[in-house]
């Protein structure tokens, strides 16, 4: 695991490049495509680039439209805005209407940062998780989220992406594929099993297994990339093999992947089960290094909450 480019970038040269091919590809922003880093598209496609000004529910509606008549708009904004304020639109004039928009969500959680509270969602993909058929997904490095724009862009119906715009992780190969919907086992386990999302938690979710093998505990470690539809095979395999959970996520612990994992344990195959995620709390300003510990999202607790639950298990 290493670093790379932000992953905002990617995000930008990946849509450049799919609207090299296909022309029914147009970005949307809400006058953030310096945060968003779009800037390099608009220049390039100057008529297939939207800035919609500071009124995020009038371009999803406006994404609405755009998709009626055979275009694929991705549609960009803080991540509160692209949820919060685009809820009912999104809602009801793409989704309802069984529409093919793309709507994003940047700095998701924590990666707000120095924004603070009001921009940092803890909310957003639980939120969206309860929108039918609505596909909601997280890469966690750079490799994984030009592979799943382009599933997404292939994709006939809605999505919903969380986007970190500032740094990368360098976690997968370059040749690696994904599905939306299929989890990636990063590294087998027979212990316990640690599930995570996002670009945040898979790395400390990969520290945190490395911490438990000094103690000679086997920890798997999931990438649940997709947490809408979740795998639920893969669970219920590693329900099986390791009967133990703990899921990481940059999200409150409610309604997003603690949840889903939770769903599918409690109708297929019964697991012991810990949440690292935000226990319930608003968000705050500071740096990453800081929010990290403030709101448990460190390999340290995931470390300390898997020892916990193997204690359980014993018992």
């Amino acid at each position: 695991m290493g670093k790379e480019k932000d992953m905002r970038a990617t995000y930008n040269d990946t849509l450049i490049d799919l609207a090299a091919s296909d022309e029914r590809i147009v970005l949307m922003e809400a006058d953030l495509m310096n945060a968003s880093g779009t800037v390099t598209f608009k220049s390039t496609y100057p008529e297939r680039f939207f800035d919609m000004g500071v009124a995020e529910a009038n371009m999803a509606g406006v994404a609405a439209g755009l998709s009626s008549v055979g275009k694929i708009p991705f549609a960009a904004s803080f991540a509160p805005f692209a949820s919060r304020k685009t809820y009912d639109q999104f809602f009801i004039s793409a989704n309802y209407a069984h529409l093919n928009v793309k709507m994003v969500g940047t700095d998701p959680g924590i990666t707000a940062q120095v924004n603070g509270g009001t921009h940092m969602s803890f909310e957003d993909g639980g939120l969206m998780r309860n929108i039918p058929g609505l596909v909601v997904f997280e890469p966690c490095d750079n490799v994984s989220l030009e592979k799943l724009i382009r599933k997404a862009a292939e994709y006939e119906g809605c999505t919903y992406m969380r986007l970190h715009r500032k740094g990368g992780n360098i976690i997968y190969k370059e040749d690696d594929e994904f599905e939306l919907g299929k989890g990636v086992v990063l590294r087998d386990g027979s212990d316990v099993t640690l599930v995570a999302t996002g670009l945040v938690m898979v790395a400390e979710a990969l520290e945190a297994a490395d911490e438990l093998k000094k103690e000679g505990i086997s920890a798997a470690v999931i990438d649940m990339h997709t947490v809408k539809p979740i795998d639920r095979e893969l669970i219920v395999k590693y329900a099986q093999k390791t009967g133990a959970f703990v899921t990481c996520e940059n999200h409150q612990v409610v309604n997003f992947l603690g949840s889903a994992v939770a769903e599918v344990l409690v109708e297929e195959h019964p697991a012991l089960l810990k949440r690292v995620g935000v226990q319930d709390e608003f968000g705050e300003v500071g740096k990453l290094d800081y929010l990290k510990k403030r709101y448990g999202l460190t390999a340290a607790n995931i470390a300390d909450n898997a020892r916990a639950i193997l204690t359980q298990k014993k018992q």
